[in-house]
């Protein structure tokens, strides 16, 4: 308010119906001081500067899990802008194009083909996603394993982003779901994990040296270490 600049609130009810009551009052004292154009106004209790070119802006999920109706008083002094549903398709192909990717067209038709379908065929867990933010993270690694790998066809490029960043978030009984639906979109490919020498040496020195079974088959105890480290490196917060 002071510096003349603008806010943006984002996910804005989120916040409890009664700190949202505070919230509206405060506001709306900010907005009379600028639509009668003054330059010093009572706020809390202390006089305060301002400058015209304040603004406030917010962003909301309605009707969304664990979200607050904003009360009426409070939508009112906001102008509303409704907006749609990204294009996947469109956002996918672009960043593979920025990543590397020729047969982008292709590649983003079969991505977002096999997120639609997951997101139908396999189970309801409170921590599956399959929208923007979990598509962008799978385009990110892919462009990284393309120029790790340049040897490689984009189609296993992408497919082994696609297997190796989603398998570690499944329930047991979805895995052979999901990849099952990937053998359908990418028939004929098979791409084994990536094994990563001085790591996966390590962790089975010690478990044999801590008289643990060593299991080394996909899925089972060596390869999920192996998920969680690819997770940790891939993701800026873990939740185990």
């Amino acid at each position: 308010v002071q510096c003349g600049a603008w806010g943006c609130f984002d996910e804005f009810n989120r916040i409890e119906a009664e700190v949202l009551s505070v919230v509206s009052s405060q506001i709306k004292q900010i907005q009379e001081a600028l639509k009668n154009e003054l330059t010093k106004f009572q706020f809390e209790g202390k006089e305060i500067s301002i400058l015209s070119t304040t603004g406030i802006f917010i962003t909301m999920n309605p009707g969304y899990a664990g979200r607050t109706e904003l009360p009426d008083n409070l939508k009112a002094l906001f102008r509303p802008v409704t907006m749609i549903v990204p294009d996947l398709l469109q956002i996918c192909e672009i960043m593979l194009l920025s990543e590397g990717f020729d047969t982008a067209k292709v590649l983003a038709k079969k991505m977002t083909v096999l997120y639609r379908l997951a997101k139908e065929q396999l189970s309801k867990q409170y921590h599956y996603d399959f929208g923007l933010r979990a598509l962008k993270s799978v385009l990110v690694m892919a462009g990284e394993l393309k120029r790790g790998s340049p040897d490689l066809s984009e189609e296993l490029v992408l497919m082994r982003a696609l297997r190796d960043m989603n398998l570690p978030k499944f329930v047991f009984d979805d895995v052979p779901l999901f990849l099952g639906l990937i053998n359908d979109l990418f028939p004929g490919l098979d791409c084994p994990r990536v094994r990563y020498p001085h790591l996966n040496d390590v962790i089975e020195q010690n478990l044999a040296d801590n008289a643990y079974q060593v299991l080394t088959e996909p899925s089972e105890q060596v390869d999920k270490i192996i998920q969680l480290y690819e997770t940790m490196i891939t993701r800026h917060t873990t939740m185990v």
